[in-house]
C-alpha cells in the first residue's frame, strides 16, 4: 500500500497562534537585512535587477499572509479547494506567459505546459492515494507542483529562446534541406529541456546529503515522524520530476512549431 499520512495534531494544527507587533518587528527587520544585502550584492555586480528582489519579497509576504488567513477556515469544502488551486494555476500561468514572450508561440506554450504538467501530476498523486485527501495536504502538494511547473516553464522557454537566437544559422540550414520546423530545432529544444530539468535532478540526487527540502522539514514541524516526513518528501520529489518533465516537453513542443524565429543575437 502507498504511504499515507495522518492529519496534523497538536498546537501546529490549531491555527490559533496570534503574533503581536513587537514580536513581528524583529522578524521583519531580519528579512529586511537579508533582502537588503542581496540587493546591494546585485547592484555591486551591476546585474540590473534593480528593486525586483524587494518587490518579490514584499509580494511574497502579502500573499502568504492572505493564504494563511484563507487556510484558517475558508477552505471548508472541496469546491473552495478547487477554486484556490485554479487561482494558483492562473497566477503561475500568467507569470510563465510573461517570461516566454520572446517566442512567437511562447505565451500559449507556457500556459498549456503549466496547466497540463500540474493537473496530470496532481491527479496521479491523488488517484494513487500518495497523500491523504485532506484540504491542507492537497493544497500543499498542489502549490509545490504548480510552483515547480511555473519555474520549469520559465527556464525551458527562456533557454529555448536563447538557443534559437544563437543557433539561427543551424535552424535555417536544416530548413533549407527540407526539414520541418520541429525537426530543425530538435537539438536546440532537447538542450533546453535538459538545462531546465538539471537543477531539480541535482537537488533530488542530493536530498538528505546537501539539502533538507521544505516538504520534509515542514512535515517534521507539523508533527510527523521522520519516516513519514521522508515518505512525504519522496512523493513530492517524484511529483516534481513528472511535473517538470511534462511541462518542459509540452511547452517546448508547442513553441517548436512556430514558423518565426526570435531575433538573432
Amino acid at each position: 500500500m502507498p504511504p499515507r499520512f495522518r492529519p496534523l495534531s497538536g498546537p501546529t494544527a490549531a491555527y490559533t497562534d496570534i503574533v503581536s507587533i513587537p514580536e513581528l518587528l524583529p522578524f521583519l527587520l531580519g528579512i529586511a537585512v537579508i533582502v537588503g544585502i542581496a540587493v546591494l550584492v546585485l547592484r555591486f555586480a551591476e546585474v540590473g535587477l534593480g528593486w525586483l528582489p524587494v518587490v518579490a519579497i514584499v509580494r511574497a509576504l502579502i500573499q502568504l499572509a492572505l493564504v494563511a488567513l484563507l487556510l484558517q477556515g475558508a477552505l471548508s469544502a472541496w469546491w473552495s479547494v478547487a477554486v484556490f488551486v485554479a487561482l494558483m494555476l492562473t497566477t503561475a500561468s500568467v507569470t510563465s506567459l510573461r517570461r516566454a514572450r520572446e517566442l512567437s508561440r511562447g505565451p500559449i506554450a507556457a500556459v498549456a505546459a503549466v496547466i497540463i504538467g500540474a493537473i496530470v501530476t496532481i491527479t496521479i498523486v491523488l488517484v494513487f492515494g500518495l497523500v491523504d485527501r485532506e484540504f491542507e495536504r492537497v493544497i500543499a502538494v498542489a502549490g509545490i507542483v504548480i510552483g515547480n511547473c511555473m519555474t520549469i516553464a520559465t527556464l525551458s522557454m527562456r533557454k529555448f529562446a536563447a538557443n534559437l537566437r544563437s543557433g539561427t544559422g543551424e535552424v535555417e540550414g536544416w530548413l533549407s534541406l527540407g526539414a520541418r520546423p520541429r525537426q530543425a530545432v530538435a537539438r536546440l529544444r532537447q538542450d533546453s529541456i535538459r538545462e531546465a530539468l538539471l537543477p531539480n535532478l541535482d537537488q533530488t540526487k542530493n536530498t538528505g546529503l546537501v539539502t533538507l527540502p521544505g516538504a520534509f522539514v515542514g512535515a517534521l514541524f507539523g508533527g510527523a515522524s521522520p519516516l513519514e516526513a521522508a515518505q512525504f518528501q519522496i512523493v513530492v520529489l517524484a511529483a516534481l520530476l513528472l511535473a517538470g518533465a511534462i511541462t518542459a516537453v509540452v511547452g517546448t513542443q508547442i513553441a517548436a512549431g512556430a514558423t518565426r524565429l526570435p531575433v538573432p543575437e
